[in-house]
């Protein structure tokens, strides 16, 4: 790892704060440990919540975590690589190719080195990459708000009404994983792991471009902020920060025989477009005059919730990384037509999100611990009920 660039990093983020007296608590834990016991302890209970509740209607658990809508796919393209289609009309195909590679390379991977199965290995992939986003977490808002924010963020990023996608065989974990560790990378100026970690988060989801697109606008901000004097780690993490997302796009062009439009064919075909919000605002007055069932209400209030924490992150001044990456995120979500009720999972990895609430409930707990702690439990509450009810009872795809 290149040496970091003290300048650059003190231009984008502020050093930690440190609340008094945590010296003394760190020499008995250090507080890591303590936000990933929290968010393992948050996944578990769900998870655990989950279970039961799967039991008592009849249902595998383990089959449910690790082998539900997209999983299925990941699994196939892992065992059987690229090639399958659903053809349910002329407009409609169901292509594998939709889906991006890291994610059953893991998978194989795994099952390689390893006697488990697809699914095992797929939640063993999925689990892991969890617990590495939440160490990012946790060191991205150390290093801007101090170890109390940090453990807050981490408990509230497991306890989002669809954390449960956290505990099953999806990619969100892995996206996230890369990103945290790669905006981490660009406030510590650390370029050239920046860029690496954006270019595999470009492999691991369609979204994993907000990444790029972090690190681009971050790179551009330092370039003319001082007008080109800048490190050759700075253009290469740059330049590589894109190129997994290109690879994978052009390579399904190359194959579909349009390599510049190949792969947006293949996400129209599957319904997903983006048409700068119109389908979800059609979709959205539907569900206001005529309802529907309680997921897609829910789905429109956390979309709600994203655009005003956006507004608070704005307002507080957040990093330009932080600012470019959820923007991005948002963009793509509120802009893409189809599958509304999975917008919420697409904004799982836009964790910077939630430290205008992290602060703030940091803020509750100095003042009214009971407050704080009836917060935690009323958001974990709200997360293990509604989390099992998407995935046994639903029986919608995520």
């Amino acid at each position: 790892m290149q040496c970091a660039d003290v300048t650059h990093a003190s231009t984008l983020a502020p050093p930690a704060v440190t609340p008094p007296g945590t010296a003394e608590r760190t020499t008995r834990r250090h507080p890591l440990v303590t936000a990933l016991g929290l968010f393992a302890a948050a996944r578990l209970t769900g998870t655990a919540v989950l279970a039961a509740t799967a039991w008592a209607t009849g249902h595998r658990p383990l089959t449910l975590l690790g082998r539900s809508w997209d999983s299925r796919w990941y699994l196939g393209i892992a065992e059987h690589g690229y090639g399958h289609a659903r053809h349910l009309g002329p407009d409609l195909v169901f292509s594998d190719l939709a889906f991006f590679p890291l994610y059953p390379a893991l998978i194989r991977t795994v099952t390689a080195l390893t006697p488990l199965g697809g699914g095992a290995a797929g939640l063993l992939v999925s689990w892991t990459a969890a617990g590495v986003a939440a160490a990012g977490i946790y060191a991205l808002a150390a290093r801007l708000h101090g170890r109390a924010v940090a453990t807050a963020l981490v408990l509230l990023w497991g306890l989002l009404p669809h954390s449960v996608v956290l505990s099953m065989a999806y990619t969100e974990p892995l996206l996230t994983a890369f990103a945290a560790w790669s905006l981490y990378a660009v406030l510590t100026g650390r370029w050239l792991w920046a860029g690496t970690l954006a270019a595999l988060a470009g492999l691991a989801r369609p979204n994993g471009l907000a990444v790029a697109a972090a690190v681009l606008a971050t790179a551009a901000y330092e370039i003319v902020r001082r007008r080109g004097k800048v490190t050759h780690r700075l253009w290469t993490g740059a330049a590589l920060a894109p190129l997994g997302w290109l690879a994978y796009v052009l390579w399904v062009g190359h194959r579909e025989g349009d390599p510049l439009g190949g792969y947006f064919e293949v996400q129209r075909l599957w319904g997903s477009r983006f048409d700068f919000g119109a389908g979800s605002l059609h979709f959205v007055r539907h569900v206001l005059l005529q309802g529907d069932r309680p997921l897609y209400p829910m789905a429109m209030l956390i979309v709600a919730a994203a655009v005003l924490l956006y507004a608070l992150l704005l307002a507080d001044r957040a990093p330009l990384p932080l600012l470019a990456y959820s923007g991005v995120l948002l963009l793509i979500t509120l802009g893409g037509s189809g599958f509304f009720e999975s917008k919420p999972r697409f904004l799982l990895p836009a964790f910077p999100l939630l430290l205008p609430l992290a602060r703030a409930l940091v803020r509750t707990a100095r003042a009214r611990p009971w407050h704080a702690a009836l917060v935690a439990g009323a958001l974990a509450g709200l997360s293990f009920g509604y989390g099992a009810y998407l995935v046994v009872v639903a029986d919608t795809p995520l």
